[in-house]
């Protein structure tokens, strides 16, 4: 797949990193917008069509492919609605609210041959890709690693709220930051299942903290720790090898502004996505499989609630 005229739905807090990818990489060209807000289709205005629903912007003639960034509750009716309409997907993260929802998007994208392509920005990140040829150099295999994701979330989402809302976001960090995190596990250890999860919820039942044990088949392990109340902002993978080395990748480094690595991981979703298949009757789906670990996570919970929602 080559696609050239990409159709952005959802102009949240996420798609300035879409659309500077868009605008700096060869090849593609925005062809339309979708928003329900006027506010938000307002700059694009005279530039590209705009359309309020995103059933107006699929019909948009000579379109090649569709970004979805909208609200986590919506990913699945939209994602939907695009593949039956010929047309490949790159999603935000989370693929769906629910896994069954996440499964019945790869089934239909079998069916009717078309890339769906869920978007892990991190794994593009250039301190994680350091670490991956550190540790694939290391003569010593992986003994266990740990994926911290800590921010004060409040501080990231702009005019967003429904990240707070947990029927919107599928639950709070877990169900938005955990894909991004188990993806990563799943980057250096292969598939791995939910050992253990302790979550803390505030009053309005939004996850605010978590901690996922995780084990891959060999006994390699990972833990993954979530918050959304950390004063600042760390993320950061240490993996751990089994002739006792550590090695270490902060995926902020270099990037001191804020948010000011998800330009460059952005891009390369979009260089990813531009060699996207359609997914095999054999191909494990990578943003299905993160989305069993979410579900997964709930299953095997330990539930703290406190009363306070910035801890």
């Amino acid at each position: 797949m080559t696609p050239r005229r990409i159709g952005v739905i959802g102009l949240g807090a996420i798609s300035r990193y879409y659309l500077a990818a868009i605008d700096r990489l060869p090849g593609w060209t925005l062809a339309a917008v979708c928003d329900p807000r006027e506010a938000a289709l307002t700059p694009h205005r005279g530039h590209v069509p705009c359309h309020t629903g995103h059933q107006a912007l699929l019909a948009e003639p000579g379109l090649d492919a569709v970004v979805v960034a909208v609200p986590n509750h919506a990913h699945a009716a939209i994602c939907r609605d695009a593949l039956r309409a010929g047309l490949p997907v790159c999603v935000e993260k989370p693929l769906a609210l629910h896994a069954g929802e996440g499964r019945e998007l790869t089934a239909l994208a079998r069916a009717h041959a078309t890339p769906l392509f869920t978007a892990f920005h991190r794994r593009y990140n250039d301190e994680v890709r350091r670490l991956q040829r550190d540790v694939a150099a290391a003569r010593a295999p992986i003994a266990s690693l740990k994926v911290r994701y800590l921010e004060r979330i409040e501080e990231h989402i702009g005019g967003d709220t429904w990240y707070l809302d947990p029927e919107r976001c599928g639950g709070g960090c877990v169900a938005d930051n955990g894909p991004n995190a188990f993806d990563l596990v799943r980057q250096f250890l292969g598939d791995v299942e939910v050992s253990e999860a302790s979550i803390t919820r505030d009053a309005q039942g939004t996850d605010r903290q978590a901690v996922i044990g995780l084990r891959a088949a060999d006994g390699r392990t990972a833990t993954v720790e979530l918050d959304w109340s950390y004063p600042g902002e760390a993320k950061d993978i240490e993996v751990r090898l089994r002739d006792g080395t550590v090695r270490h990748a902060d995926m902020l480094a270099r990037h001191p502004g804020f948010k000011a690595s998800l330009w460059h991981e952005y891009t390369g979703i979009l260089d990813d996505f531009a060699a996207a298949r359609p997914p095999g009757a054999d191909d494990t789906d990578d943003g299905l499989a993160a989305l069993e670990l979410v579900a997964a996570s709930y299953r095997t919970e330990h539930v703290v609630t406190t009363d306070r929602g910035d801890q």
